[in-house]
């Protein structure tokens, strides 16, 4: 599961314009390395040197949330709605943090199933080849409505992704919960 972003790929930075693009339509990037990536919440000028803890996946997990959910992408990327802090979460690199966190959730690293919620999920990727990238954009909404009750600030940034985990860990084992779309934070989506 995990691919290492390589910058010099014509797909993996493909895959960069097509996020930027879906981020910011009709506005043009002036190159790969630009400081407009920063608006995005990146850490500088290079995307690239952001996808170390997860890979190209978050890369991937970014551009699906921005084209299937395209209200609530933006939505979290402008900071809108709620009381928001005076030092947000840098938006791109909280959504790689949330990659990982699924990841090391799920234990994807390990060659056969060893928690119960990996064997669950497992199941539902069998019947949905999009529940990785769903439950990440659950996963997404779900960390930004837990920052908002909480009024946190940038340095609780892990604590509020710990809770999340926690929630999403809950959801995805209710009896009634079989895919993705039945976990009850997915109707926060839209």
């Amino acid at each position: 599961m995990k691919v290492y972003f390589d910058g010099s790929r014509p797909d993996h930075q493909e895959a960069l314009r097509a996020l930027w693009s879906a981020t910011y339509p009709g506005q043009e990037l002036h190159g790969l390395i630009s400081d407009q990536w920063k608006e995005m919440g990146w850490q500088g000028r290079d995307p690239s040197t952001d996808f170390r803890g997860a890979g190209f996946i978050s890369l991937e997990n970014l551009l699906f949330f921005a084209k299937t959910f395209s209200t609530s992408f933006q939505h979290l990327l402008q900071k809108q709605g709620g009381k928001r802090a005076a030092w947000e979460y840098p938006f791109a690199v909280a959504g790689v943090n949330i990659t990982f966190m699924i990841m090391q959730m799920l234990d994807l690293d390990a060659s056969k199933p060893r928690t119960f919620i990996r064997s669950v999920f497992l199941q539902m990727l069998s019947e949905n080849e999009w529940a990785f990238d769903l439950l990440y954009c659950v996963a997404f909404v779900v960390m930004d409505k837990q920052w908002l009750e909480r009024n946190a600030t940038y340095m609780e940034f892990n604590d509020v992704l710990k809770s999340t985990r926690t929630q999403l860990e809950r959801e995805l084992l209710m009896d009634d919960v079989l895919r993705i779309e039945d976990m009850p934070s997915y109707s926060i989506l839209c």
